[in-house]
């Protein structure tokens, strides 16, 4: 929840949000409870691994942040 909140103060970045997270989703995640595009649990802990070092690790607001400035920035230059 502490990296949502930086996110809802910066509504610039909330289509980037949402389109990241639908990207991380498990598949299918709509047919399973809690009906939520959830990130897939083995991609996250990847994620983790790489970033942190770890797959328990939670990412840090300010890196949830400046990721997404970075996926907007990219997207808006046609990459994808």
């Amino acid at each position: 929840m502490a990296v949502a909140v930086p996110v809802v103060r910066r509504p610039g970045l909330w289509p980037t949000a949402v389109t990241t997270l639908l990207r991380l989703a498990a598949p299918g995640w709509w047919r399973r409870s809690p009906h939520l595009p959830l990130p897939d649990p083995r991609l996250w802990a990847f994620r983790m691994v790489t970033a942190y070092g770890r797959t328990d690790a939670v990412p840090a607001a300010a890196d949830v942040v400046s990721y997404l400035e970075w996926c907007r920035g990219s997207s808006s230059r046609g990459a994808s």
